[in-house]
């Protein structure tokens, strides 16, 4: 297509001409006015937790703290809102973490077992997985008196951990020692962060597994059956023990209690027969004739009743041999 133009034109080829449409001033006063009003009703006000509370920052500058509900602060970032659960129970994990909490919880240590690996006071390792319960009580100090509270609390949980189990010995901390080792390290942590005013109050540390280093554990194994089977046979022996002694004891006792008794009543009935002597010979003393007769006649009522057969005759009889059957007496009475 040949191009005509007008003789000495050299320009080229025209460019049309594009109007923009002219924006409307008043339209956009309105929409900057409706944004900044809307951006100014959505930072004014906050909402706090029932388990929260809030601390009001302006400019960066603490000045007021807030009660759970709804409050209001001034907008476009010049009050700022920090909010801190001080009614929850945090927790910080040692040597494992919680990788999925529910009834069958899954827990991964792999990652972790530089934390856990302990050196006791005489000098064995433990590998010790615990678990620090913390509530926030101060929630300005958490905030603004110690900088990364929470990884100078992990820091001074494990320093304080590794002192306490570096002043037991191995068996301590694997058996009968654990509780000791955990309300120790609860106590000092406690007094350190205090210390450090952290605003943190330690509610519990659990010792969540203790156990030896996975190349020692067989023999460690092999250990605690010897002293379990120790434990046993010195449980049987002490079982027989308090079953025996108390029975010969008690024996012992009876024998003791019966000779005691014997020896009194053989004491008493001297005593009577000597206080019953003392009287007759006193009564004998009195009256010769009557006690003579009155023994006599007691020694006869004694003697009497024994003898199967009884002959009384009178003293002036002469001739006795012939009234007496002899012969029959002795196929009677066997004399």
């Amino acid at each position: 297509m040949n191009d005509h133009r007008p003789d000495g034109d050299d320009r080229g080829p025209q460019i049309p001409e594009i109007k923009l449409p002219q924006l409307n001033v008043g339209v956009l006063k309105y929409v900057f006015g409706g944004v900044l009003v809307l951006i100014i009703l959505l930072t004014s006000f906050y909402t706090i937790e029932p388990e929260e509370t809030g601390l009001v920052l302006r400019f960066g500058e603490y000045v007021r703290s807030a009660d759970p509900g709804l409050h209001f602060k001034f907008p476009l970032g010049v009050e700022q809102v920090l909010k801190v659960p001080i009614q929850r129970q945090l927790k910080e994990e040692f040597g494992f973490r919680t990788v999925k909490a529910g009834i069958q919880s899954q827990y991964s240590t792999k990652p972790y077992r530089e934390e856990s690996n302990l050196l006791t006071g005489d000098l064995n390792a433990a590998v010790v997985e615990w678990v620090v319960q913390y509530r926030i009580v101060d929630p300005y100090k958490y905030l603004f008196q110690v900088r990364n509270v929470d990884k100078t609390f992990r820091d001074m949980s494990e320093a304080i951990m590794r002192k306490v189990v570096g002043d037991r010995t191995v068996n301590e901390v694997l058996t009968v020692g654990r509780a000791e080792v955990a309300l120790e390290v609860q106590v000092e942590l406690q007094a350190l962060a205090d210390k450090y005013e952290t605003g943190i109050k330690v509610d519990q540390v659990v010792l969540q597994d203790v156990n030896p280093p996975d190349p020692v554990k067989p023999s460690f194994n092999a250990v605690n059956e010897a002293q379990q089977a120790k434990e046993t046979l010195i449980n049987q022996a002490q079982s027989e023990y308090n079953r025996e002694i108390p029975k010969a004891k008690g024996a012992a006792l009876q024998t003791i209690q019966e000779a005691e008794g014997y020896a009194l009543d053989r004491v008493n009935r001297a005593q009577g027969d000597a206080t019953l002597f003392t009287a007759i010979y006193e009564a004998y003393r009195d009256a010769p004739e009557i006690t003579r007769k009155r023994m006599y006649l007691e020694t006869m009522s004694e003697v009497l009743p024994k003898v199967e057969s009884k002959i009384i005759v009178d003293s002036d009889v002469k001739g006795l041999l012939p009234l007496l059957n002899l012969n029959g007496l002795n196929t009677e009475g066997g004399k």
